[in-house]
């Protein structure tokens, strides 16, 4: 009988080393799949700077000779005016970019949605 309980305890034994092979299987899959987004996210915010400071720079520097082209284009005549008018113009441009800033921030975006439509699945599989 003695021989019998001990094959109960090996084969609870090798059953709890299973489940957490297991567990651990699915927990490195899941940080697998976690930080491949997570680069995934970082690499897409890297590109999107990038390209954002780039457009900027040539923006800016496109707006700034516009606005020099105007002023020298009236300045006989309507220099302030052509002056104020750009002037109007940009702060407007500004608080519509600031605005439109705001709201971009306040969107709630749903980052690492495979790790955690994969962990629902994962809930929902040990229920």
């Amino acid at each position: 009988m003695a021989e019998k309980d001990s094959g109960g305890e090996s084969g609870l034994l090798d059953s709890f080393r299973k489940l957490a092979l297991t567990l651990t299987g699915v927990l490195q899959t899941r940080l697998g799949i976690f930080a491949t987004e997570l680069e995934e996210a970082k690499l897409q915010l890297s590109q999107l700077l990038l390209l954002g400071l780039v457009a900027l720079f040539c923006l800016g520097l496109g707006i700034v000779l516009l606005a020099v082209f105007f002023v020298v284009l009236f300045w006989d005549s309507y220099r302030l005016a052509v002056l104020g008018v750009m002037a109007g113009f940009f702060l407007g441009m500004g608080i519509f970019a600031v605005l439109a800033l705001r709201a971009k921030a306040a969107e709630n975006t749903k980052m690492f949605s495979a790790t955690l439509a994969e962990l629902a699945k994962d809930r929902e599989q040990l229920k």
